[in-house]
């Protein structure tokens, strides 16, 4: 994403304050649970310990910040640090139990894209659902409607169903919609990832427009490198307190500062180098004529169609392709959440996923519970999980945070347990996603480790990314697959070159359409004529006695 750096007024005293925070707290109590009524049943079995473990958390507390008129305010720290509770204190999500927080302007977050979107509407309902959501008036979404369908690109997806959608065009909905806001505090979440190139760039240009327009901006991200680059002021949080705030370049250092630094151990970071593996001739996965359908009233839509290619042990295989592609729905294939319609898959071995960690996870149970329950749906039986769950905790690093429920952690900590649950198995297929976000810098360099050991023990790895160099670097082997079929399969440095060229090609005809006029836009135009001539009666004179002169 391309931002342009605002430059704020440098005397406090001249700027105009948008945000003003004094002693500002929010708790919650770890005993009470709003649960139904089974849960409460089950819960009376636990009353003893429930009750001891009853007491008050403060996610934040005792802060003091002001924001200012014109400004890019970056927030940074590690996973659980309270960054995601002050953007909902912000957007008013949540509300302060102890000091106060007033905001002067209409806040538009982003972190939120695409949450609200219902599987059963069609891409059409779900912009009214979400749009609503996000703040904007119904009047204001069918004025934009035909914006957001034309920036979207789902062509005739916004009247199916979403359950048809990929995660990527999934993301380009949510951000069409939210990017026809007119925001005066604009919270920008990393979370935001719009997908393929071609829609990676409107996105970013998009962006940049929103961002000059808002009267301040909100930035939370684990990038110190873009935070520094984008931001004014710097605001540095740890275990719900501020522990700096000011230039950028000085916070992010004392940040990385008290990072605790790891020994490395030599093999054990994810190299962005090609991979030497030994390619032999047994197949892991083999896919025949697959093919996967959508029924939708009469229609049918094919998310895959006669899809073939087979994975030989050793190999490490790069999926690209465009946004709605097939590259989310070939992995659920493969990680045997969905089955084909048509043809067949063979998987030769155990499937871990972490694109999907995390997954399932039910916010009224504790941590420990998740486990149990993410980790038998990611394949692992009840047996290696108690042999494991030290070592799951141990790595998480949620220490007594893992006996609470879920709902009182932050994304971060989310990410950390639900990667700790996947990485401790040892997978003969391991697909990976671009979606993997570990968070903080500390556990990211730990995942790192992890990540390689278990690329190193599988029989083979199936990277889905639009990372274009990654792919190129990484994989021995590429498969660009286009509208649910395999476009090409073969060397992952031809197969880039000819997705970038589709890519280009695609954008230079998307300009010469805008160029020319469509025949509506030329209707209109001559509409827009007639009306002048009539509301000038000289000119229609004129034009009249023009057109006698040219008949006779």
């Amino acid at each position: 994403m391309s931002l342009t750096k605002k430059t704020a007024k440098t005397g406090q005293n001249n700027r105009e304050v948008v945000i003003q925070a004094a002693n500002l707290g929010v708790s919650f109590n770890t005993g009470y649970r709003k649960d139904d009524y089974k849960s409460h049943v089950i819960n009376m079995f636990k009353k003893d310990r429930e009750e001891k473990d009853k007491r008050t958390v403060w996610p934040l507390r005792h802060m003091d910040f002001t924001g200012y008129q014109g400004e890019i305010l970056g927030i940074i720290g590690s996973n659980g640090a309270g960054k995601t509770t002050l953007c909902k204190m912000i957007s008013g999500i949540l509300h302060p139990d102890e000091g106060t927080i007033s905001v002067d302007g209409k806040v538009s977050a982003l972190f939120s894209l695409g949450m609200g979107f219902n599987k059963e509407l069609t891409g059409r309902e779900n912009v009214y659902l979400n749009g609503m959501m996000l703040g904007i008036e119904k009047s204001k979404i069918d004025d934009f409607f035909q914006d957001i369908y034309e920036f979207s690109e789902l062509g005739t997806f916004m009247d199916r169903p979403m359950k048809m959608y990929s995660s990527g065009m999934k993301a380009r909905l949510g951000f069409s919609v939210a990017a026809f806001l007119e925001p005066e505090v604009l919270i920008l979440d990393e979370a935001l990832n719009t997908g393929d190139m071609a829609f990676g760039k409107k996105a970013a240009k998009k962006m940049k427009e929103l961002v000059s327009k808002a009267k301040m901006v909100i930035l939370v991200t684990h990038s110190l490198k873009y935070a520094v680059k984008y931001c004014d002021r710097l605001m540095w949080l740890d275990k719900g307190v501020i522990r700096e705030v000011g230039d950028p370049e000085e916070v992010a250092d004392n940040y990385k500062a008290s990072v605790p630094q790891r020994k490395r151990r030599k093999k054990r970071e994810l190299q962005i180098s090609k991979t030497d593996t030994n390619v032999r001739q047994k197949t892991v996965v083999k896919a025949s004529d697959l093919s996967v359908g959508y029924k939708y009233k009469k229609e049918t839509y094919w998310a895959l169609k006669n899809v073939n290619f087979d994975i030989k042990e050793g190999e490490v295989v790069g999926i690209i392709g465009h946004n709605g592609a097939g590259k989310s729905t070939l992995c659920r294939l493969m990680t045997r959440i969905l089955f084909p319609d048509r043809g067949s898959l063979e998987l030769n071995g155990d499937t871990t996923a972490l694109l999907g960690y995390g997954t399932g996870f039910n916010e009224q149970l504790t941590g420990k519970d998740n486990i149990y329950l993410n980790g038998m749906l990611l394949g692992i039986d009840k047996e290696k999980i108690d042999r494991d769950y030290p070592e799951i905790v141990r790595f998480s690093e949620l220490k007594s945070a893992i006996d609470k429920p879920v709902k009182s952690y932050s994304s971060g900590m989310q990410s950390r347990l639900g990667f700790s649950i996947a990485a401790t198995i040892k997978p003969d297929i391991f697909i990976i996603d671009e979606a993997l976000s570990t968070g903080d810098m500390a556990f990211k360099q730990k995942a790192s480790e992890r990540i390689q050991e278990m690329m190193e023990e599988a029989k083979a790895v199936i990277i889905v990314s639009h990372s274009m160099s990654f792919v190129e670097k990484l994989c021995t082997r590429a498969i660009w697959m286009e509208k649910g079929q395999v476009r090409f399969d073969g060397d992952p440095e031809e197969a880039v070159g000819l997705y970038k060229a589709e890519v280009k090609k695609a954008r230079n005809e998307k300009k010469k359409k805008r160029r020319k006029p469509t025949g509506g836009k030329r209707r209109e135009k001559q509409a827009r004529k007639n009306k002048d001539q009539k509301s000038d009666p000289s000119v229609s004179v004129q034009e009249h006695e023009r057109k006698s002169a040219d008949r006779k």
